[in-house]
């Protein structure tokens, strides 16, 4: 069990309201991480700080109690990025809009004309639309590679690389980035590592841990969990690059709004709950569809024919892999578009992923039409490619679904 410590601990007993000696497991940060009640009337919430501005006492106080005005820094806002970085182990989180924005901001603040990035080759499709027609219009070079295999990275260097940007697991293939040995290479070579855990959260695996400089989330996925909201978030492991983060928030104006950090603030609680029984549902799907005779093949790191279950079982934590998996069926690209043409609720077709309703994507349509089709089909994603996320239903009524849909094909 992962220990995380709070602050004002003492083991010689105390009043309410004070903390027992820590350190606390993560489900006891999750919950009350950054958090303190109001001090004025005892909330057990932070409010949510509705305001544009702030009165400043005098001009030689200006900024003296922290906030200004919201675009520069909220009082909600902050108490989100304090918690996501203690969760994430940074030194400090930048918290935006969506997780696009996140992604955005990093390129923005890292990059100038002449750099060049060495990219996973499978990753969201926003990504690789933000890399491939935004930002190398201004000058800024991307090599899509695999980052499964270490020599190729490394061969794409060049003396222009400036970032090293991986994703692990991988949207929506599921490929896993030895996070540890990258984060070396980088090291070695005086590069910026930055990692997109998002399908991973900090219950599976925390990169800074393992050595990346900055984690990538979009809360929209686990930390809201809930399909509420959308939002993103950039941890940096060093003081240096926070700031560098939040400068660039205050520069492009992306900054999360405070009633959105608020309601991630009560749906970040309840996440180590929502990601074990997803973990544990999509090991039950994955499980059934590989026994399925209308299943051409089905990928998941919890199943032992995962083609990197030594990484999957080293890199991820508590034997956790996550409520994300994919299959294809036999009979084509026809088939796996009636399959989720017909596969019935409980599942829902739609976008998203992570959240409490189990979810069934087609990538090449909706999450990964961006990519150019080669691009997509180099990597796997074909056009009858199923996703699916496992939200907390009962696993039986998921399966029962998935056969009915199956068996008719």
């Amino acid at each position: 069990v992962e220990l995380i410590s709070m602050q004002n601990g003492s083991s010689e007993g105390g009043k309410a309201g004070t903390w027992v000696e820590g350190p606390f497991a993560i489900d006891t940060s999750l919950v009350h991480a950054a958090i303190d009640p109001d001090p004025t009337t005892g909330a057990i919430l932070p409010p949510v700080y509705q305001n544009t501005t702030f009165i400043q006492e005098s001009v030689a106080q200006y900024l003296e109690k922290g906030f200004s005005y919201s675009r520069t820094g909220n009082p909600t806002v902050r108490v989100l990025e304090r918690k996501i970085a203690e969760l994430e182990g940074g030194y400090g989180a930048t918290c935006v809009s969506t997780g696009m924005a996140a992604t955005f901001t990093v390129f923005s603040a890292l990059l100038k004309p002449g750099d060049h990035v060495v990219i996973t080759n499978c990753s969201y499709g926003g990504t690789n639309r933000c890399a491939r027609v935004h930002f190398s219009k201004y000058g800024i070079d991307f090599s899509f590679v695999d980052f499964r295999d270490i020599k190729t990275v490394e061969a794409a260097i060049t003396e222009r690389t400036k970032m090293l940007f991986s994703e692990s697991p991988t949207n929506p293939t599921l490929f896993l980035a030895d996070v540890e040995a990258i984060s070396q290479l980088a090291k070695a070579r005086g590069l910026v590592h930055v990692c997109d855990s998002t399908f991973a959260t900090p219950l599976i695996m925390k990169p800074l841990d393992l050595g990346a400089d900055i984690v990538i989330q979009s809360t929209t996925k686990f930390y809201d969990g809930h399909n509420i909201t959308v939002g993103g978030a950039v941890v940096c492991k060093t003081k240096e690059l926070d700031d560098t983060m939040h400068f660039h928030q205050n520069v492009l104006g992306n900054i999360m709004s405070p009633q959105v950090a608020f309601y991630q603030l009560q749906t970040t609680k309840t996440m180590a709950l929502r990601v074990r029984q997803q973990s544990a549902t999509a090991q039950r799907v994955a499980e059934f569809l590989e026994k399925h005779p209308k299943v051409d093949k089905v990928v998941y790191p919890g199943l032992k024919s995962f083609p990197q279950k030594e990484l999957a079982d080293k890199q991820h934590k508590d034997g956790l892999h996550g409520g994300m998996l994919w299959f294809e069926v036999k009979g084509g690209t026809d088939a796996g578009r009636r399959l989720m043409d017909t596969c019935q609720r409980p599942w829902s077709l739609c976008e998203n992923l992570g959240a409490t309703e189990s979810i069934i994507t087609c990538p090449a349509v909706f999450t990964h039409a961006n990519m150019l089709r080669e691009d997509r089909l180099k990597v796997g994603l074909t056009d009858g490619f199923v996703r699916v996320s496992c939200g907390i239903e009962d696993a039986d009524d998921l399966v029962r679904s998935l056969k009915i849909a199956l068996d008719n094909l």
